[in-house]
């Protein structure tokens, strides 16, 4: 059994660990003590972990040096592919915004063009217009605008006011034409509403047209009744008009090749020009000619035609027919002329004779008085004696006779055919 020695008595103190140095003669002793060796072993960890950290920094340094750039890269590189695709959302918006801006600006001018279209045609149409109504055709003043179903007047300034937000509000940011509220294009909304506007103005321009035509229908149907009624009577206006005075029928110019119309409205006008214009002349025709009646209210004793003469008892020609007139009642022009004859003529009596141009002349025997005197002017209705009984007559009356290049016709084909006029010539 070995022996264990014996590190303490007990009772005793455990004696002190001494560490003796010896330097040549000089000897010196250090007593280790337990605090002592346990702040040496400290001192010796703190040491021992110190160098392994440093150790470990430093080796490790490099790696996490180069993953923090690599991380800080990685952001660099997010950070720009997000605003490389925020400015191209810019620039798509931007150009979207240019396109819906040019969109708009085209409709508008398209719109402006329109409107002033529509003006030169309402300018051309007053003209018409008076003209028509100053003729009796029936006319209808047509109208300026048609409201939209949303509210707004159907022209272009209101069109332009609206889609730029100008009706009544704060004019819209220019970034606001970009897109609406709900994700709506600008030129989107423009599109309805200049589609809205192109129909109400094509509406506009439909009336237009449908009312020209309506006017030239009218004014054609009295013209075409005039120059039948004046037919009836052994006239045309063509005839006519070529005897009128020169002041009146004057023209002349050079030549040019006639402009080819395409615009349907020019067309419309046009017709409507030419049918006013032969409405104009068949009534000026009529107006020359002696329709109207020598004494108004009178009845007609004889008429036109072979008759008994009162005087010899056999048969004649009467060449006028007799209105049955007391002495002194007024007689009147039938038609405009210059006075020819004014006194007395044979069997006429007191007599007056108008020549209205066309070879046509109307007499007025009997007369118990003349108004007038050769190489007056008298106008339709105006006096130009007063009846009686004067020359070959049997009592108080009034001969009235139409002669055509001398020839004596009926008269009552001008008195039927002026009660036929009066509805067209007003």
């Amino acid at each position: 059994m070995s022996e264990r020695p014996e590190n303490r008595v007990f009772g005793k103190r455990a004696q002190q660990h001494v560490v003796i140095l010896a330097s040549g003669d000089k000897i010196r002793h250090m007593t280790i003590r337990p605090w002592m060796a346990a702040v040496t072993f400290c001192f010796a960890g703190m040491f021992t972990v110190g160098y392994l950290a440093a150790t470990s920094y430093l080796v490790l340094r490099d790696d996490l040096i180069g993953a923090t750039m690599a991380r800080q890269a990685r952001m660099q590189h997010d950070y720009e592919d997000r605003i490389s695709a925020l400015r191209a959302q810019v620039d798509r918006v931007t150009s979207r915004q240019l396109l819906d801006q040019q969109v708009v600006e085209e409709k508008v001018e398209k719109l402006m063009q329109q409107q002033l279209a529509l003006s030169e045609r309402h300018g051309k149409l007053d003209a018409l217009l008076t003209r028509a109504e100053s003729s009796g055709v029936d006319t209808v003043p047509l109208p300026d605008e048609k409201p939209v179903t949303d509210g707004r007047r159907a022209d272009a300034a209101g069109a332009i006011n609206a889609v730029m937000g100008l009706t009544g509000a704060a004019p819209q940011k220019t970034t606001q034409l970009a897109y609406a509220a709900s994700g709506e294009s600008v030129a989107d909304r423009a599109d309805r509403l200049f589609s809205k506007v192109t129909l109400s103005l094509k509406d506009l321009e439909h009336e237009q047209l449908n009312r020209i035509q309506s006017l030239t229908a009218g004014a054609s149907e009295t013209a075409d009744a005039i120059q039948t009624i004046l037919k009836r009577t052994g006239f045309d206006v063509a005839d006519t008009a070529a005897t009128d005075d020169e002041s009146d029928t004057a023209v002349g110019g050079p030549f040019v090749e006639p402009a080819l119309a395409t615009d349907p409205f020019e067309d419309s006008i046009n017709d409507l020009d030419v049918a006013l214009e032969r409405l104009d002349a068949a009534r000026r025709t009529a107006r020359k000619l002696p329709f109207g009646n020598p004494s108004p209210g009178s009845n007609i004793t004889s008429r036109f035609g072979n008759r008994t003469d009162p005087f010899l008892g056999r048969l004649a020609l009467h060449a006028g027919i007799d209105f049955r007139a007391s002495t002194g009642t007024e007689i009147r022009a039938t038609g405009a002329g210059t006075v020819v004859v004014a006194g007395r003529n044979g069997g006429y009596g007191n007599m007056v004779e108008i020549d209205h141009g066309n070879g046509l002349t109307t007499r007025y025997a009997h007369l118990s008085e003349v108004l007038v005197k050769v190489g007056d002017h008298v106008e339709t209705d105006g006096p130009v004696g007063l009846s009686g009984t004067t020359g070959r007559s049997t009592g108080p009356h009034l001969h009235y006779e139409v002669r055509r290049n001398g020839k004596a016709i009926d008269p009552m084909r001008f008195l039927t055919a002026g009660m036929k006029l009066t509805t067209y010539m007003n």
